[in-house]
């Protein structure tokens, strides 16, 4: 590999400032440092965005329309022309007397940029243009052997930069600044060179045997210089065996965190739940239906979880209407007839609100005192609230996260639920468990105990129930969650039905009204949703508000059409959904508000304005708002205009599918990972090479060596070994995961 000796002295390690590196120096290192490259371990996990096989360049007589190809050329001549629209930048470039023509349009910046007799590499997809002449737009390019770039000088003879860049298969490396993918070559190559050749493995060797993993050190050569003979397909999809080390390298330290996470957890002492006949017989008083399998099953998951002396961390997840809120509520009764209080901690008022309406619906013909606690309340009523849930008189407390950050006291705390929906960031989840981990939160009323936290009259860590309605693919669940174990409410109650869903353009409008009007007379009722965008909420503000009246006065002149939207006070949101739930408002106008929360079995129709507007996950949140009864639901997705390719592919998720798993999946390879829930999720491990949409099968075995790992004494791993990968796996954590504290 070219490789020339050196001086211990010379050797770089993994852990060196990346500045020391020959060739960088302060001033590029403040440049690197602003695409997260502090170090020389981050510079050599700086991967190659793609590869270029200049090891059999294509020549220009043998390219034939709608291939790829990668095309080694001299430049002949090159030009700026203008059009009414753009100007456009044409150069032409030749082998012997094959020529080839490239265009980039709005490029006016290339017009300096190339000179007759360079050499140049080409990378784009070759089209015919009127006449039948091959050539290639908006070419991806490099000039080689031109070393009056960005420290190009200081770095290599131009004839051995030369070598990296022909004859060989070529790693391509997204420019940052004046720092171009020949740079970057040539800087990691040195890197490279100069790297400490002892690099400790700190994958246990009865790990890297289960994987024929390769080391480290080759893993990082193979990937930044590939072998000549190496699969092309395999370099561009990461599945070559350097590739496979590294993503699995950053996988499995997360998943060895998380697993010494769920171990530590169990280690902690919790309140064995007793589960007998009386309270069996509690929890079958307030159902209101048969239970599903489903549900059931989640159930018993729970109450087993609960009956153990250690703390439950357990995810409860569900798609829309698939009844998960009744199971959080069986598993409060198991928490209160044992004496103990629950908080039920929601993301919203609005949503705490409902959650309160529902707990008194269900819950207190059982006897069982519920309260509501969330930052609007008035003083006196926060004050009155607190005193109940001190002396013990609530049961079961309702809240935002005021429920932590106030000044509470519980007198016998002993299950925590959060239902997320995705509002809450990861961070904000473990902030609000390891709150009521260590159980010290005080109220107005009395001191608080040092760190603040929820106060309990026992050593014993409460239980920990995570609820979600929108179900998450279980990749993100791997890496979001794998700290908690997890249940699925996977089957609807019976006697709903699926939701028909149907597209249809702004033009048809007359007859999306038409057909709600019939619904209505009918008997249901409608929602009509309209999007309000964060940064124009004012403007779509009063478009819903336009909305409304139009329908109000014009559309359904005979109807109580209303209006529900997040500027309304808490009296008026309640008011409205009080009457939209008695049939006194027939037509409910509504911004997003209503994705989380009302319940109305008799709401058969929601039509969506601008659904195209809409996160694929909101547009399946919205639509579980109807189909809550036996009657037939319908839901419209109304659009205007172009429509954008991802929008074509949302709107089609919808109208294909009911299923919220085959949704999420699709969500995820839309968004990505980090944008998945509409906001970008706080606690998403940043991941260097590791890609959890694309590497779901390594994600899978990283989980499966982390239990391996952890699991204790077994003859194939020394204790010596685990100490060592969990030393990695910590400094990791802290340096570059940042999901949680572990250790």
């Amino acid at each position: 590999m070219g490789r020339r000796l050196l001086t211990s002295l010379e050797m770089l390690e993994p852990s060196t400032p990346v500045q020391y590196v020959k060739g960088i120096g302060p001033r590029l290192a403040e440049v690197l440092a602003g695409k997260g490259i502090h170090t020389v371990d981050d510079l050599l996990h700086y991967l190659p965005f793609r590869y270029e096989d200049r090891l059999n360049p294509r020549s220009v007589a043998e390219l034939h329309a709608g291939e790829m190809a990668t095309v080694i050329a001299e430049v002949r001549n090159s030009g700026l022309f203008r059009t009414r629209r753009m100007p456009i930048f044409q150069l032409t470039v030749g082998q012997g007397r094959s020529r080839l023509k490239c265009l980039w349009f709005n490029a006016a910046y290339l017009q300096d940029r190339f000179q007759a007799g360079q050499m140049v590499a080409l990378y784009g997809k070759v089209e015919a243009d009127r006449d039948g002449q091959l050539q290639i737009m908006q070419p991806q390019f490099e000039i080689l052997g031109d070393v009056n770039e960005e420290g190009g000088a200081d770095l290599a003879e131009k004839n051995a930069a030369a070598s990296l860049e022909i004859g060989r298969i070529v790693p391509i490396y997204e420019s940052t600044g004046k720092l171009t993918p020949r740079w970057f070559r040539c800087i990691i190559r040195s890197a490279l060179e100069n790297l400490n050749p002892d690099l400790p493995d700190p994958i246990p060797p009865a790990v890297r045997a289960h994987l024929s993993l390769v080391s480290p050190r080759e893993a990082l050569w193979k990937v930044h210089w590939p072998d000549a003979g190496e699969s092309f397909a395999d370099l561009q999809s990461a599945r070559t065996p350097g590739h496979i080390r590294l993503i699995f390298d950053e996988l499995f330290f997360v998943e060895l965190g998380l697993e010494l996470k769920r171990r530590e957890q169990k280690a902690q002492t919790g309140i064995a739940f007793q589960l007998d006949d009386r309270v069996r017989e509690a929890i079958k008083k307030i159902l209101p239906f048969h239970p599903t399998g489903a549900q059931k099953r989640a159930l018993k998951e729970i109450a087993g979880d609960m009956q153990t002396p250690f703390p439950m961390r357990r995810l409860l997840q569900g798609d829309v209407g698939s009844g998960k809120t009744i199971v959080a509520f069986e598993a409060a009764i198991i928490a209160i007839e044992n004496g103990y209080q629950v908080a039920l901690m929601a993301p919203t008022e609005i949503l705490a609100q409902q959650h309160y309406f529902s707990a008194r619906q269900i819950l207190e013909k059982g006897g069982y005192r519920t309260v509501l606690l969330t930052g609007s309340l008035e003083q006196d009523r926060k004050r009155a609230v607190r005193r109940h849930i001190a002396q013990g008189n609530a049961q079961l407390i309702i809240g935002t996260h005021a429920l932590i950050q106030d000044r509470v006291e519980f007198e016998k705390l002993g299950l925590v639920m959060v239902d997320e929906q995705h509002r809450f960031g990861v961070m904000q989840r473990l902030k609000l468990m390891k709150k009521s981990d260590d159980a010290r939160v005080g109220t107005g009323d009395s001191p608080v105990p040092p760190g603040g936290g929820a106060r309990l009259s026992t050593d014993a860590e409460p239980d920990v129930l995570v609820m979600t309605a929108t179900p998450i693919p279980r990749t993100l669940a791997l890496t979001l969650y794998g700290d908690l174990d997890v249940s699925v409410i996977d089957e609807l109650p019976p006697g709903r039905t699926p939701v028909v869903t149907r597209c249809v353009p702004d033009e048809r409008a007359p007859e999306v009204w038409d057909f709600v009007g019939k619904q209505i007379a009918a008997g249901h009722q409608a929602y009509v949703v309209y999007p309000v965008i964060e940064e124009n909420e004012e403007r779509e503000l009063k478009a819903a508000q336009q909305m409304h009246r139009q329908l109000r006065d014009k559309i359904f002149p005979d109807l109580h059409v209303g209006l529900l939207h997040g500027r309304l006070d808490a009296d008026d949101k309640e008011r409205i959904m009080r009457e939209f739930q008695r049939n006194e408002i027939q037509v409910l106008v509504s911004t997003t508000v209503i994705e989380v929360g009302v319940d109305v079995s008799n709401a058969t129709v929601m039509v969506i304005e601008h659904a195209d507007r809409f996160g694929l996950a909101q547009l399946h949140q919205l639509r579980g708002r109807i189909g809550r009864g036996a009657s037939k639901s319908y839901c419209v997705l109304m659009h205007g205009g172009k429509v954008s390719e991802e929008g074509e592919r949302r709107l089609d998720a919808m109208v294909r599918t009911n299923d919220g798993f085959q949704i999420a999946e699709l969500d995820l390879e839309l968004r990505g990972p980090g944008e998945f829930f509409g906001t970008r999720q706080a606690g998403i491990p940043s991941f260097r090479v590791a890609n959890i949409i694309r590497d779901r099968q390594l994600l899978e075995a990283a989980k499966r060596e982390a239990a391996f790992v952890i699991a204790g004494p077994n003859p194939d791993i020394s204790q010596d070994e685990i100490n060592r990968a969990l030393k990695h796996m910590r400094s990791r954590w802290a340096l570059s995961y940042g999901l949680v504290e572990v250790g």
